[in-house]
């Protein structure tokens, strides 16, 4: 396994159960302990975790990866997510995208269209559309969030609240029936929440580990969202809850 892919895991875990122990990780990731110590101390230098004896914890309870991490989670179905996203969306549009690794796939998807407007609150996005001559790109101003690349906050906000989108693709931390979308910080919940009250269409783009998950800050109800794009895995009961909603559900 690729360091980066195997970081990525350990960080998972550490998000599902708080803790991790070296012996265990050698053993599911078919790499030696001495490796693992390695990952531990080089997640450790970033104040990702704090090492143990045998192993590390998390630092918080609240357990956000780093975008630098989360793309190699699950990037098939991000890819197949995106291609489904941009597949909906015509030339001449206004397109709004938040931060976020399946946000960003859908932006990579949108690269070659012509006569596009996409405005970003996401700096990483920003970057990889900016020398595009064929978009019109807009870029918010705002707080920019190490964890995220997303520029957030009043000045965001200001700049969200004189425009029109005819569709804005909304990256989630969890998206559930009744706790509605959710992400895990509160500044961003509130600015992606803006960007929604000014698009016509909103589409959530997330990958199966997140449908029937919550995170700490909501960005809006689950009927404040036209429809879901996530991959065929995700959880039938989850899934149906979000349909019953009023929320229309595109697996692929």
């Amino acid at each position: 396994m690729h360091k980066s892919a195997r970081l990525s895991a350990i960080l998972e875990r550490l998000a599902d159960g708080g803790t991790v122990d070296v012996g265990e990780l050698a053993e599911e990731l078919s790499a030696s302990p001495a490796t693992i110590r390695r990952d531990l101390a080089a997640l450790e230098q970033q104040r990702l975790l704090a090492r143990t004896h045998g192993g590390a914890v998390a630092h918080a309870v609240s357990y956000e990866l780093p975008l630098r991490y989360k793309g190699v989670r699950y990037a098939e179905e991000k890819r197949r997510i995106a291609d489904a996203a941009a597949g909906t969306v015509s030339e001449g549009m206004a397109v709004g995208l938040t931060g976020g690794t399946t946000a960003t796939e859908v932006a990579r998807a949108l690269a070659a269209r012509q006569q596009l407007t996409i405005v970003t609150n996401a700096l990483n996005i920003a970057s990889e559309l900016g020398a595009r001559p064929n978009i019109k790109l807009i870029v918010t101003g705002g707080l920019a969030r190490s964890q995220s690349y997303e520029l957030s906050g009043p000045i965001a906000e200001a700049a969200l609240n004189g425009i029109n989108l005819d569709v804005a693709f909304i990256g989630v931390d969890g998206i559930d029936a009744r706790a509605g979308c959710t992400t895990h910080q509160e500044v961003e919940a509130h600015t992606n929440g803006v960007m929604i009250q000014h698009a016509r269409r909103v589409v959530v783009v997330a990958d199966s580990s997140k449908i029937g998950k919550v995170a700490f800050a909501r960005i809006c109800e689950a009927g404040g969202v036209d429809e879901l794009i996530s991959d065929d895995a995700a959880e039938e009961t989850a899934v149906k809850a979000l349909s019953d909603r009023g929320v229309r559900v595109t697996l692929v």
